[in-house]
């Protein structure tokens, strides 16, 4: 298959992937369609946990190649209930797609600018919500899990002169999980690990890797900025990263787009951490006795209520 074939069939795809609507588990949100900023898609769904005490947070990105989907996915990727049960708040953010922001440069300056304005605005109700801001988790599945990894590696982007409240918030986290997740948007690093991976491209308003790898100079700044790989450095918090199976290291298979959720980028970026000696644990599976995916919240509730 030609590489404008499999582009042809990866946006075909991504359209119906975004439009199929994932099982939906769990309780009703305590609140729905809080809105944390100007645009339609600045919205979010908050359960809050009962508790006495001031409670952690559970922080959900949703994925769909940040072309599609919306926060209901976090009612299929985690088991909100336990995290409830465990005393653990959850929020789950929409953002803008790339079909809201096609003139932002880069694109992925949007979906991960709208996720660290959400994260700040959580924090920023911390004492109406009674939560616990020194422990917020963040999650995420595919893109998601990409713009959770650079939430959680990025330093702090508070702005402590602002005029706005929210922006004096800070977006450092306790803790991060992923699934499936694109851990390096350097498309030269990403050919190391994948020497056929072509995902990821449109991150950078671009159609391919190839082009991105030929813009050079213009490039390199927004992958500094945005590639969670580049961003992570010692003093990040635990990870999780998850994915459906094991895969060869670097891995070879044709494919591909068909490589954007390949366990290579967990492994690429596990050696990454281990040589800076942040703590990431690497595990392979997609369910747990036929529940809801609960390897997110598993993680999530050890971390934060250690």
């Amino acid at each position: 298959m030609t590489r404008f074939l499999a582009l042809l069939l990866f946006s075909a795809l991504a359209v119906t992937a975004s439009a199929k609507k994932p099982e939906v588990y769990g309780p009703e949100p305590t609140m729905a369609n809080v809105s944390y900023g100007p645009n339609e898609r600045h919205v979010l769904d908050f359960w809050k946990a009962e508790s006495d005490k001031p409670t952690p947070v559970a922080f959900y990105i949703h994925g769909g190649a940040w072309r599609g989907r919306d926060k209901i996915d976090a009612r299929a990727w985690l088991d909100i209930q336990s995290l409830l049960d465990a005393d653990i708040s959850v929020v789950t953010i929409s953002y803008r797609l790339l079909k809201h922001a096609e003139e932002v440069e880069p694109f992925v300056k949007a979906p991960m600018e709208d996720s660290a304005r959400a994260l700040q605005f959580v924090r920023s109700k911390a004492e109406e919500w009674n939560l616990d801001k020194e422990r917020i988790g963040v999650a995420g599945v595919s893109a998601g899990g990409c713009t959770a990894l650079w939430l959680a590696y990025h330093d702090d982007m508070a702005d402590p002169d602002s005029a706005d409240p929210v922006e004096r918030e800070s977006t450092r986290v306790h803790c991060v999980a992923v699934g499936q997740a694109q851990t390096s948007l350097d498309p030269e690093e990403v050919r190391e690990w994948m020497p056929l991976a072509e995902y990821g491209a449109h991150a950078f308003n671009k159609k391919t890797l190839d082009e991105v790898i030929a813009e050079g100079d213009k490039v390199k700044p927004w992958i500094a900025k945005y590639s969670p790989a580049a961003l992570l450095s010692k003093d990040d918090p635990p990870t999780m990263l998850s994915y459906g199976r094991e895969a060869p290291f670097p891995d070879p298979r044709k494919g591909g787009f068909l490589l954007c959720h390949s366990a290579a980028y967990g492994v690429g970026l596990q050696q990454r951490c281990e040589e800076l000696g942040v703590s990431c644990k690497l595990v392979y599976g997609k369910k747990k006795g036929g529940e809801p995916f609960a390897l997110l919240s598993d993680f999530l509730i050890e971390a934060l209520k250690q």
